[in-house]
């Protein structure tokens, strides 16, 4: 496991690497980052985007999202997967939203994880991203990066990863760290082609060592 002098190094590295990681999924207000981050799981941000350009101009607020039948929203959104179940969702939290908050995204991981669609990974990206707050979601990412470095356990749960994160990393960092490492995780250290070549984390990182030992790294 990764020592806390080891973590800090990372988090150097990783911001050396990518000082301007930020929330690649286009919005313009907590409502729409909201469904895009809904829209999101299983699925990419460069497709999560291309699906939104359209359907944010057509859907400007909640009461949008009821006004149409429920096979239309399907349509609009059938190129991402899960578009059936993320539909109904998204006209289920627009209803909550109408009912209980004024059409206003709540800004509490306490209410934002009882909305349909929303679980505890989209509640700390709107919390992060939107309101500013200290908070770490755990995508797969994240998960993949904790993990193959050491700084997580394999069995570890996504909350189990979240809180080590926040435990081994200072708060007002929680936000930035979870940008880097999804930026880390998405253009360098990838899920079938790990850049270990070129890794400035290689020397303790216990899946490059691992790699290393195969063969497969040529450094």
């Amino acid at each position: 496991m990764l020592t806390k002098k080891q973590w800090e190094f990372c988090l150097e590295e990783m911001e050396n690497m990518f000082p301007d990681a930020h929330c690649e999924l286009i919005h313009d207000n907590p409502f729409e980052l909201t469904i895009a981050t809904l829209l999101s799981a299983q699925c990419t941000d460069v497709l999560v985007n291309k699906v939104t350009g359209t359907l944010f101009k057509k859907y400007k607020k909640p009461e949008d999202y009821l006004a149409v039948p429920l096979e239309e929203l399907e349509q609009d959104i059938r190129s991402i997967g899960l578009y059936r179940s993320k539909a109904k969702n998204i006209q289920k939290l627009c209803r909550r939203l109408l009912d209980e908050y004024n059409c206003v995204i709540p800004n509490s991981r306490e209410e934002l994880v009882t909305l349909p669609g929303v679980g505890r990974k989209t509640a700390n990206v709107v919390l992060s991203v939107a309101f500013g707050q200290p908070a770490l979601a755990v995508d797969t990412h994240v998960e993949r990066v904790t993990k193959r470095l050491g700084l997580c356990k394999w069995k570890d749960s996504v909350l189990e990863v979240e809180q080590t994160v926040m435990n081994k990393t200072p708060k007002e960092n929680w936000s930035k760290t979870h940008h880097q490492l999804i930026f880390f995780g998405r253009y360098h250290c990838k899920a079938q082609n790990p850049n270990c070549n070129a890794c400035p984390l290689f020397d303790i990182c216990r899946e490059g060592q691992k790699r290393a030992k195969k063969g497969l790294v040529n450094r």
